[in-house]
């Protein structure tokens, strides 16, 4: 349930509509906008009446959530969310582009990638330091000392740090290090992972499933934000179908989906959800124009000779020849980037 509170509710009659919705068995999760206080009332009695709600001094208007996503549905936050990183932001006008390798494979290897993706305009530097592969013999990341090269890198060129977390055990591990916790497709679903970082205070990147449904994404979303973690960001990156050409089949029409649905911001990931260099390029520029808040995109000073993911990254010419078209699709549908 969602009760709108009006613009001139005092914090009195917030509080009292507040204990209401506990007492009648509903966590409470508060959302101030510009103009409204909305409170989203989660759980609570099956037969409650929205109508006990409406006559509260101070009430709007009250809603009742069909969906089983109710934090993440875009009632909750109707202005949307901006996720908020020092002076980058993440959901408002400007498409913020997170880029680097796919993981960390040495000290010289992430310096030059954070010297490519700092020239380019990118605001974040990706890279993996765990890395989830589908072969146990294949480059598994530096772990620690990795996440600590990347660190050390990105605050020489003054960039954010995205880097992805596989297990409950290792979230103690990255925060000193990482400011954007990511989720890869193959935890989405993992429950228990996603509890514990609903109860960190760390922004958190959730990647679509290889299989999985709109709904099923924001419904994994809904377990980080029920636990107060609100700075949650979404990403597009492909899905697996019967199509063999590319590595998946990159859903460019979930970006406004999603958007329509929900608050939070919408990531688009052009490498994985290809796997192929020679397409990151344009499916970079058709997620900008489908209204993508951002980009991860894997780039490498030497891609052909990657210890992961070489095929589908780009190089820094190549890189930065895309920020330059970019530029032109952000201009022409009203953001910057």
């Amino acid at each position: 349930m969602l009760v709108v509170m009006q613009e001139s509710a005092s914090p009195e009659q917030i509080q009292r509509v507040m204990d209401r919705l506990i007492q009648d068995g509903f966590d409470v999760h508060r959302s101030t906008g510009a103009h409204h206080t909305v409170l989203g009332g989660v759980g609570g009695r099956a037969d409650f009446d929205v109508a006990v709600f409406e006559v509260y001094e101070g009430v709007k208007e009250v809603h009742r959530i069909g969906s089983a996503y109710k934090l993440a549905s875009r009632g909750f936050r109707p202005q949307g969310t901006v996720v908020r990183i020092g002076d980058v932001e993440i959901g408002g006008n400007h498409v913020v582009v997170m880029a680097g390798p796919c993981s960390v494979e040495s000290r010289d290897q992430i310096e030059r990638a954070a010297d490519i993706v700092a020239d380019g305009g990118a605001r974040v530097i990706r890279g993996g330091a765990f890395k989830p592969r589908s072969s146990p013999y294949s480059f598994q990341g530096m772990g620690e000392e990795g996440l600590q090269l990347l660190r050390a890198a990105a605050d020489r060129r003054g960039l954010l740090v995205i880097s992805e977390v596989m297990d409950a055990t290792q979230i103690p591990v990255m925060l000193p290090y990482a400011d954007i916790l990511q989720i890869g497709a193959r935890n989405m679903q993992n429950y228990n992972l996603l509890r514990e970082l609903g109860k960190i205070r760390k922004p958190v990147l959730l990647k679509r499933g290889l299989s999985a449904t709109i709904e099923e994404l924001l419904l994994s979303a809904e377990y980080i934000l029920s636990g107060g973690n609100y700075d949650v960001m979404l990403c597009e990156r492909g899905i697996r179908t019967f199509e063999t050409y590319t590595r998946n089949t990159f859903d460019v029409s979930a970006i406004p989906v999603v958007k329509k649905l929900s608050h939070l911001p919408m990531i688009g990931d052009p490498s994985h959800g290809t796997g192929r260099r020679d397409q990151v390029p344009p499916m970079a520029r058709a997620a900008v124009a489908a209204g993508a808040d951002g980009l991860l995109m894997e780039v490498h000073h030497d891609p052909d000779h990657a210890l992961s993911d070489g095929a589908q990254s780009l190089s820094g010419p190549q890189y930065m020849e895309l920020m330059k078209q970019l530029r032109l699709i952000a201009a022409a549908v009203g953001r910057t980037i």
